[in-house]
């Protein structure tokens, strides 16, 4: 269904509405989670990448990927990582016009692989997991990077790529309100929520709630629709940050509003005949930010503004305003001190951590995992992963800035509070490498 007409659109963002309740069932959600691999396989070696369809392929995908996993709906646990990576990897291979391959990234994902010779975890454990767990989100970040890496993308495909990650948060948004307890039931406090969150780990679902968030609100921005009615997109906009409050996950919200703050400056800047009417769009947003903040900390008993000013639900102030990440980010840092050339090896901050704390827990913080796990190796990735995309962005128009400087932040603001666990982050950070056509940038103006 064409996606570039408001039927289309309509249509779509219906159905996904439906499909949400569907996928209730988790039988459902596991057919439909393999038939978008099977089906986004074939639709791209049948157009052979023409028109860039792995890009919303893997889009839909990075989308869906928390959805299919609260809804019971993977055969696999990193289905969706997998998936993005062979939709772009056969969209590279086939396409008729072969994509500039970046060795930047090449020699990035080498470095990563250097990390597996020093792997050294319990016997009892499996290397296979202790790999695949740590290295599935950083090789699909190296994988989309080359991808993407100037790649020139019109603003209408990458609109396009937006509206169809779009759509399974749609879909979430449904599947929430009926597996979610009501609300006067529900005990709230100072930590993340999992009742409000549909049982699932409410810090991936607050991310891809955000994610949402910045999507509506760029397709409202550029006049773009996503149910053809403007009413229905600010209803759509006031109830995503409603549920990404409920979550009362900080991290994905946070990192949303930093993305659409920085892309708002630059929108500003490429607009400056339009600016009275987005202030207008900007002041009523913040209105609207501020109001729907005080009626959801209403709601649940004042626990959602003690949560954001990070007090406990006795309205104490914690000590620690990282929820405990900040001690995995110590030992993190001890384990690359320990050993700094080329860290504990692939998985093994870990078992570092529970030699240290007698703490099984995983970091949180790719960046310093990356320290702990590949050392010296490690520091060198994170320059290469912050200075390419930022010499990328220097030099562009603003509108490009505002896009792909948001991309970034998104990047690396869910790094730090989520690691790598879902395939968003690496798909983001790709996107920060594209070009945008010059002849068609301001098109969207016109329309």
């Amino acid at each position: 269904m064409n996606s570039n007409t408001s039927y289309g659109r309509l249509v779509l963002a219906i159905l996904h509405l439906v499909l949400g309740v569907f996928l209730l069932i988790g039988i459902v959600a596991k057919v439909y989670s393999i038939l978008i691999v099977v089906f986004g396989i074939l639709f791209i070696i049948k157009s052979k990448n023409e028109y860039n369809e792995a890009i919303l392929w893997s889009a839909y995908l990075v989308g869906a990927e928390v959805l299919f996993r609260m809804s019971g709906g993977l055969f696999f646990y990193e289905l969706s990582k997998y998936g993005v990576l062979l939709f772009l990897l056969i969209g590279l291979y086939i396409e008729r016009k072969k994509h500039h391959i970046s060795v930047t990234y090449l020699v990035y994902i080498l470095l990563l692989l250097i990390g597996i010779a020093f792997v050294n975890i319990p016997f009892t454990e499996s290397i296979r997991k202790a790999i695949t767990f740590n290295l599935s989100g950083p090789i699909l970040l190296g994988v989309s990077a080359i991808y993407f890496y100037k790649r020139k993308i019109t603003l209408q495909k990458l609109m396009a790529m937006l509206f169809y990650m779009g759509l399974p948060v749609i879909s979430m948004l449904s599947y929430l309100f009926f597996e979610t307890p009501d609300i006067k039931d529900i005990r709230f406090g100072g930590e993340a929520n999992f009742a409000t969150s549909g049982g699932f780990g409410p810090n991936q679902v607050a991310t891809i709630l955000g994610v949402g968030i910045f999507i509506i609100i760029i397709h409202l921005f550029l006049k773009k629709r996503i149910f053809s009615f403007l009413l229905a997109d600010s209803f759509l906009l006031i109830y995503l940050i409603f549920r990404g409050l409920l979550t009362f996950s900080r991290g994905g919200i946070v990192t949303a509003f930093l993305a659409i703050g920085f892309f708002t400056f630059f929108y500003i800047r490429s607009t400056k005949d339009k600016l009275k009417n987005t202030f207008k769009f900007i002041t009523l947003f913040v209105f609207l930010g501020i109001s729907l903040l005080l009626y959801t900390s209403n709601l649940t008993g004042g626990m959602l503004m003690n949560r954001y000013t990070n007090k406990n639900a006795a309205g104490i102030e914690k000590k620690d305003i990282t929820t405990g990440r900040a001690t995995i980010f110590e030992t993190d840092i001890e384990g690359f001190l320990a050993h700094p050339f080329f860290g504990l090896g692939v998985g093994g901050s870990k078992f570092y951590r529970l030699d240290k704390l007698d703490s099984y827990a995983a970091s949180h913080n790719e960046i310093s995992r990356l320290l702990s796990e590949h050392g010296m190796i490690g520091l060198v990735i994170l320059f290469l992963l912050i200075l390419v995309p930022i010499k990328n962005i220097r030099g562009q128009s603003n509108l490009a800035i505002a896009f792909l400087g948001a991309f970034f932040i998104f990047w690396f603001s869910t790094i730090n509070h989520s690691a790598m666990r879902i395939a968003f982050p690496g798909f983001i950070y790709g996107l920060s490498l594209i070009t945008f056509k010059k002849d068609e940038e301001t098109s969207l103006y016109r329309e």
